[in-house]
């Protein structure tokens, strides 16, 4: 199964950028023998419409140009918070159905379109708390990695 993380706004060079290097770097080397690929991570340019929903309709169009057909988890502060080995769990489901990509989506300043979080199999929440775009795409990668190496048997996790 691919990995795919698609996020609206661009990383300046810094310590954000370099973790999720790190992580990416990291998915890379374990997914391999675990049957995951990537992952691939794309940032959207974030939209200059004047009205909050316009920009939101707008960013939704471009994630929607660059999903790729499988599975679509957003990230959305309203969404389900899961506890890492049921999502590890539910990325070797996916990945052992024949899932062939898993779309990973950070929306902008403003949030995601409630279209697409409609849409998706799994709005995935890390708490409340609002966390910058920056932040998030570092966690998201971050889990990620924790997941496979927890259906690794790896002892990075610790329950």
């Amino acid at each position: 199964m691919r990995l795919s993380v698609l996020a609206v706004g661009r990383l300046k060079d810094g310590p954000e950028r370099e973790l999720c290097q790190r992580y990416a770097a990291r998915i890379g080397e374990i997914g391999r023998g675990l049957g995951f690929s990537g992952p691939d991570l794309v940032e959207l340019a974030e939209s200059r419409a004047r009205r909050d929903d316009d920009r939101k309709r707008e960013e939704a169009d471009l994630i929607g140009a660059r999903l790729q057909a499988g599975l679509l988890i957003v990230l959305d502060e309203r969404g389900t918070s899961l506890p890492s080995p049921d999502f590890a769990a539910r990325l070797g489901k996916e990945r052992d159905g024949g899932t062939p990509v898993a779309n990973f989506v950070i929306g902008g300043a403003d949030g995601l379109d409630a279209g697409l979080r409609e849409r998706a199999a799994l709005r995935l929440s890390f708490g409340a708390l609002t966390i910058p775009h920056q932040i998030v795409r570092v966690l998201v990668l971050e889990q990620v990695y924790r997941a496979l190496t927890i259906l690794s048997g790896h002892p990075y996790h610790r329950s």
